[in-house]
């Protein structure tokens, strides 16, 4: 739990310095799609590995 908090200050930290409001959403859009494609990145490696996927 400590560690989602930590994570969660230093996402709010990263962008409250930020200069332009057009930038930071920007960066806040560029950050989600990251996330959301590491994400699904994830998913489709533990699906091939619980289907026995042989990875040769």
């Amino acid at each position: 739990m400590k560690y989602i908090v930590l994570l969660r200050e230093l996402y709010l930290e990263a962008f409250q310095q930020l200069g332009h409001v057009l930038v930071r959403y920007y960066f806040k859009a560029f950050f989600w799609f990251c996330f959301a494609i590491f994400i699904i990145v994830l998913y489709a490696f533990v699906y091939r590995v619980a289907t026995g996927f042989a990875f040769d």
